[in-house]
């Protein structure tokens, strides 16, 4: 039997470290017809893995390539780099097996990083198809033209057509994470990853999701996720479940039967979820939430003036955002905010209404990121934006991650000098450049947290520490 091996070079662990969910579902997919291991760097950040590969001596190897940057221009990392470095220049100078190239950051960038890393084959969108495929083809020395979504190294451009026809999401085979990599690191900090759905059918502006994983939402049954859920539970015990989705309550009704399903379980979990839809949001949504085992979400509104709004092509208004702030005070339930400024349109006016929502409708313990430029990603509408309005020019590479846009209307000076101010006179509120705690602040936490026995969000928990560091001139 073939051997393939699976490497995770993601190594952020900022905010929190996420397990290689995609790549535990390629491997759950190519089990049965190869012998598969996953390399997982978040932790371990390549240092064993030319070990690994002489040990396993895999026939192919394929490298998951997560993001290409953090989003942040006040202080950009580029993640490539040090993807190449420690992950694929070493393997290539102890090996000459097929290199395949596939995951998120992969699927935006597939020429720009076939050329950094001279891979032999990649695989834009989904995998779970088209690798088995591609497997067999290189085995078998077949022709390769008629494979949607893959490129290789002679012909430098996407073989077949790029637009996969996607599959529904209850044909996926959803893994146990803690089967294919160690999960002792995550307990701490990370989260069981779980996702209810693919695809986006909204339409924002900077977002890569529809582009990636299409623009229909393609749901899992409710059941299927509440079990794979309470299985999770029974293996590892005290864990944090995420729901990983573009956002968690689309489509209507769908969040709510998950909630249901896990209630009529009657496990004690915690779970939490990436972005929200205020347009979905309601009292009997949130109560479902807390009823079974929500501690805490992120909102991801972008902007609270409603002029933004519509220029952001967000989809809600800003009076369904302050309906959806006024139930999560309702339900108490911890929140962390993410703002992004300096999108089209952007001006002071603008500003000072989302301030103004900050200030009037988020509790203080919450936490506000505030984020300075929109970082621009090819064939979203803010490229073609940014190319009608001759920030860059038609069909320029924007890999290199110089690319944001600032509206004219505020100069990103003014701007940077807006958010900072505003985050002096706000204890919850970090500028995007400002979002990494320290060493010693997550140290403190965890102190915190041990010797008061207190249950509550890690972003609270270093909130508490950051205030105090504050009063005692420690920042």
């Amino acid at each position: 039997m073939k051997k393939i091996l699976l490497v995770n070079t993601n190594t952020e662990k900022a905010p929190y470290p996420v397990p290689p969910l995609g790549l535990c579902m390629l491997a759950t997919r190519l089990e049965d017809q190869y012998q598969v291991k996953i390399y997982d760097g978040v932790f371990d950040e390549g240092r064993k893995l030319v070990s690994e590969v002489l040990q396993f001596q895999p026939d192919f190897i394929g490298f998951s390539i997560r993001n290409i940057d953090d989003t942040v221009e006040e202080r950009t990392v580029f993640y490539p780099d040090g993807i190449l470095e420690k992950f694929i220049r070493p393997l290539q100078q102890i090996t000459g097996v097929p290199v395949i190239l596939g995951g998120s950051g992969f699927s935006i960038f597939p020429e720009e990083l076939m050329n950094l890393t001279g891979a032999d084959y990649g695989i834009t969108g989904e995998g779970e198809e088209i690798l088995p495929e591609l497997l067999s083809r290189i085995i078998l020395k077949q022709d390769l033209s008629d494979l949607p979504n893959v490129i290789t190294a002679e012909t430098m451009k996407i073989k077949g057509s790029r637009q996969q026809s996607f599959r529904t999401a209850d044909d996926m085979r959803f893994p146990e994470i803690d089967r294919w990599i160690d999960f002792n690191p995550y307990m701490a900090r990370g989260v069981y990853s779980v996702q209810t759905k693919r695809g986006c059918a909204h339409g924002c502006i900077y977002c890569t999701y529809p582009l990636i994983e299409g623009r229909k939402f393609r749901i899992r049954n409710p059941s299927d996720i509440a079990d794979e859920i309470e299985q999770a539970h029974k293996r590892l015990g005290y864990v944090t479940f995420e729901f990983v989705d573009s956002t968690f309550n689309d489509p209507r009704g769908h969040a709510e039967a998950i909630c249901r399903e896990i209630i009529k379980k009657n496990i004690s979990v915690r779970l939490r979820t990436m972005g929200m839809n205020p347009r979905h949001t309601s009292a009997e949504l949130f109560d479902l939430m807390i009823r079974s085992g929500f501690t805490q979400i992120d909102a991801t509104p972008d902007s609270a003036s409603a002029r933004m709004l519509k220029n952001l092509d967000k989809g809600f208004t800003r009076a369904e955002i302050e309906k959806m702030a006024g139930l999560i005070a309702k339900f108490n339930l911890p929140t962390m905010w993410f703002l992004l400024f300096g999108g089209p349109g952007e001006d002071t006016d603008t500003f000072q209404e989302t301030l103004d929502f900050i200030d009037n409708f988020i509790n203080p313990e919450d936490l506000v990121y505030m984020n300075s430029g929109l970082r621009i990603y090819p064939g979203t509408p803010l490229y073609h934006l940014a190319v009608k309005e001759g920030r860059i020019n038609a069909g320029q590479s924007v890999f290199q991650p110089s690319a944001y846009y600032c509206s004219d209307r505020i100069a990103k000076t003014g701007l940077d000098g807006l958010i900072r101010d505003a985050t002096l006179l706000r204890p919850n509120c970090l500028s995007a450049g400002d979002t990494a705690p320290s060493t010693a602040m997550i140290a403190a936490a965890n102190e915190f947290r041990k010797s008061s026995n207190i249950q509550e969000p890690m972003f609270r928990t270093l909130l508490r520490i950051r205030k105090q560091w504050k009063m005692e001139g420690k920042l």
